[in-house]
């Protein structure tokens, strides 16, 4: 639903940042991914230095594995309630109270290392509270946009989030690398002022109670585990939107290589914490170009098969990653991160596809639930994708287990294109979503 003072202007003027909402909810955005990922890098490098003090290569990186476990166990038991939750209550307030657990994870990690008393049992409970925080601001964030702009700006909105997402994912491993460098409790200080600026441009954004009525509201609190249900059968019942969603989870949780990032920083290239900020902002580069020209022209036909063909992409640039361990030292590096650009832009043009045909094609008053299973989805692909890239990589080691990911990729599309031939069949980014039988019938304003 989008209010009616932007019908009219709507007509005019179709980029997002038209609107004055999105403006600040594209500010929050940034700022909050911004703080997020200069605060990941550094974590994820100083577990594996923290762990290789005392442990051997393969040890240290199964502690990279508890990392990603500890942030997703949080993910998988609570985003059927937190997006039960970005449904009945104003999507706002439920973002606030995450981005204030994530400045609370900051003051602690930056107090830690200021007073060198970092250490795993530290490293892993914060990873838990992020772990919370993103549980239940994703579900929020990603069911907000529908709400602030009309329908025909869906898809350059989704484009214009994403590419503000990927922007930040540039930015934030790089200046964390760097800032880290010269002040190791630096980043946490910068992530801790970023947060502070999210919840006043969050708080700037008009209330967004939930579609729904008074007394429908108070049957959902009665009935909470049956409307969180009604969100699982939708997503099974949507053979379009469970095959997207899955797509994603099998692809990057078997191919996801950036959780071994810190082990080819400091034992394969030796480029320390600078050359990890680096590697890891390459990935984003590339996605952050993609999402800039889907931003002017997004992809209009086949827009089904060529998601497909985009994860396939993304399996092989992820084996050539891999490989580069055995490369001579004169190419190695630049061959790395030309293979991690092209991971991001394969990966990018899957998540606008994936992101753009969920939100059209799924009801507003099922988005918060459809985008908490969407995230339950992606955080078993990147944190519990972590855990199974470090887990690898202590059995079998960082280099197979790489390589292995991106054929398993591969092997996904493959068998997903024959399971889902509905993704195949998604020719454009079209559809006529019709309220569930159980709410109210909602018409969006154009």
């Amino acid at each position: 639903m989008v209010s009616t003072s932007h019908s009219k202007a709507s007509v005019k003027a179709h980029h997002p940042l038209y609107f004055r909402d999105y403006r600040y909810y594209a500010l929050a955005r940034l700022f909050v991914t911004l703080g997020q990922f200069s605060m990941m890098i550094v974590i994820g490098w100083q577990t594996y230095s923290t762990a290789r003090l005392t442990m051997d290569t393969h040890s240290a990186a199964a502690q990279l594995g508890f990392i990603g476990l500890a942030q997703f166990i949080p993910v998988f038991l609570l985003s059927p309630f937190s997006g039960w939750l970005s449904d009945h209550y104003d999507r706002r307030r439920v973002i606030m109270f995450a981005v204030s657990i994530q400045f609370l994870s900051a003051l602690i990690l930056g107090y830690a290392t200021a007073a060198d008393t970092i250490s795993l049992p530290v490293l892993f409970s914060t990873a838990v509270l992020l772990g919370i925080a993103r549980c239940f601001s994703g579900p929020a964030f990603g069911s907000m946009v529908p709400r602030l702009v009309p329908r025909e700006t869906m898809p350059g909105a989704v484009a214009f989030g994403s590419m503000i997402w990927q922007s930040a994912m540039i930015v934030g491993p790089a200046l964390g690398g760097y800032v880290f460098a010269a002040l190791d409790w630096g980043p946490y200080a910068l992530a801790g002022t970023l947060f502070l600026v999210t919840l006043l441009a969050v708080w700037k954004i008009k209330p967004l109670p939930p579609l729904t009525s008074s007394e429908g509201a108070r049957q959902s609190q009665r009935q909470i585990l049956g409307q969180i249900w009604d969100g699982v059968r939708y997503v099974h019942s949507n053979r379009l939107v469970l095959g997207a969603i899955t797509l994603d989870l099998m692809a990057v949780l078997l191919a996801g290589s950036t959780a071994l990032l810190p082990i080819y920083a400091r034992d394969v290239f030796h480029v320390g914490a600078q050359g990890l900020g680096e590697m890891a902002a390459a990935p984003g580069i590339g996605a952050a170009l993609t999402a800039l020209i889907f931003g002017m022209r997004p992809p209009q036909n086949n827009v089904g098969n060529k998601m497909l063909i985009a994860v396939g992409v993304f399996g092989g640039a992820t084996i050539i990653f891999g490989l580069t361990a055995f490369m001579p030292d004169s190419i190695n590096q630049q061959v790395a991160m030309a293979a991690l650009f092209t991971c991001g832009v394969a990966d990018m043009f899957s998540v606008f596809v994936r992101q753009t045909l969920i939100q059209i094609y799924t009801p507003d008053e099922m988005r918060g639930r459809v985008a908490s299973f969407s995230l339950i989805a992606i955080s078993a692909s990147n944190e519990l994708g972590e855990a199974e890239s470090g887990f690898l990589a202590a059995a079998i080691g960082p280099v197979i287990a790489v390589v292995a990911g991106g054929v398993g990729a591969i092997i996904t599309v493959i068998l997903w294109a024959r399971l889902f031939p509905e993704i195949g069949q998604a020719r454009r980014f079209d559809a006529i979503v019709e309220p569930t039988d159980h709410s109210t019938s909602q018409e969006i304003k154009q």
